[in-house]
C-alpha cells in the first residue's frame, strides 16, 4: 500500500485526518461505529463532518464506507460499492444465494433487483443506496456449500453453483420462482454437478425439494435419475406460489400446479 500521511487530506481537521488514515492503514474501506470508536472517543461528530464533507459514505446506521481518494474532488457523490460488498457486513455468518447467486454463477441472465443473504439469524429486509437486502433465516443444517469470492478487492461468500440450485428448489420463491429455476437447470445442467446437487438436498433433509429436482430433470429431459425410493406417498406443491390446483403426478408425488414448458424457452 502506498505510504500515507495526513497531507492526503487537506482540508480536514486533525480528528477527521487521523481516522481516515487510521482506517486507511488497517485497510479498513467498509468500517462501523465501533471500528471507528477503537480510534477515536466519541466519533459520531467527526463522522458527521466526514459524511459532510463527502470523504464517507454512510450506509446505515452505525456502518459507512471510506471514500477512495483517487474518486475524485465530488467524494462519495461519484462514489459506488458494490452490493455484495455491502451484503457482506450486513449479516455475520452469511452468503449470497439464492436469485442473486443464480445470477453471478450465470445460471440466469435475468438480474434481480433484490440481493439475496442467507443466514442463521431472522432479520427485516432493508433497502441501503441503489439496493434492496433480503435476509433469509436458515437452520444450522443447511447452512453450508458457500465459497469465498473476491469483488472489488474484498472477500464475499456465495453459494457455489450446486448448492444455489438445491437453495432455490428449496425456497423457489426466493430463486425466482419454479419456472426460472427450471430454466437455469434446463440451459446449464452441463456445468452443474447434478449429483452434488442431489447430495444437497438429501443432506437439508427436503424431500419436497428433492421431488422438485427429479420432477424438473424428467421435464426438461436432463438425463440423471434421481433416487426416488425413499420419497414418502403423500402430494406436496411444485409451486409453492401458485394456487393449489393441478393435476398430479404420482412418480414424484407433486400437485403440478404450474406447468413447466422448456420449449417456450427457445427463442
Amino acid at each position: 500500500m502506498r505510504e500515507l500521511s495526513t497531507k492526503n487530506y487537506r482540508g480536514l481537521g486533525k480528528k477527521e485526518s487521523f481516522l481516515l488514515l487510521s482506517l486507511a492503514k488497517k485497510d479498513k474501506e467498509v468500517f462501523t461505529i465501533e471500528d471507528a470508536e477503537k480510534i477515536l472517543n466519541n466519533p459520531l461528530k467527526t463522522l458527521h463532518f466526514l459524511s459532510k464533507k463527502k470523504w464517507i459514505l454512510r450506509l446505515k446506521r452505525g456502518l459507512y464506507v471510506r471514500v477512495p481518494m483517487e474518486i475524485g474532488p465530488k467524494g462519495s457523490d461519484d462514489y459506488i460499492i458494490h452490493n455484495f460488498r455491502i451484503a457482506s457486513n450486513l449479516a455475520k455468518p452469511y452468503y449470497i444465494g439464492y436469485w442473486s447467486a443464480l445470477n453471478y454463477h450465470g445460471l440466469t441472465d435475468e438480474i434481480p433487483s433484490t440481493v439475496f443473504v442467507a443466514g442463521l439469524e431472522a432479520k427485516k429486509p432493508i433497502k441501503i443506496l441503489y439496493s434492496d437486502f433480503y435476509f433469509v433465516k436458515l437452520v444450522k443444517k443447511k447452512f453450508f456449500g458457500f465459497e469465498a469470492i473476491t469483488v472489488d478487492g474484498a472477500e464475499v461468500n456465495i453459494s457455489n453453483k450446486e448448492k444455489t440450485i438445491a437453495d432455490c428448489l428449496d425456497h423457489p420463491e426466493h430463486g425466482g420462482g419454479i419456472d426460472e429455476i427450471a430454466k437455469s437447470l434446463f440451459f446449464s445442467h452441463k456445468e452443474i454437478d447434478l449429483k452434488r446437487v442431489e447430495k444437497y438436498l438429501i443432506r437439508m433433509e427436503n424431500l419436497t425439494a428433492l421431488k422438485r429436482f427429479g420432477f424438473m430433470l424428467d421435464v426438461c429431459g436432463i438425463g440423471h435419475d434421481v433416487d426416488a425410493s425413499g420419497i414418502p406417498n403423500s402430494f406436496s406443491l411444485l409451486d409453492p406460489l401458485s394456487p393449489k390446483k393441478g393435476r398430479y403426478n404420482k412418480k414424484w408425488f407433486l400437485l403440478i400446479n404450474k406447468e413447466i414448458n422448456p420449449e417456450s424457452w427457445m427463442y
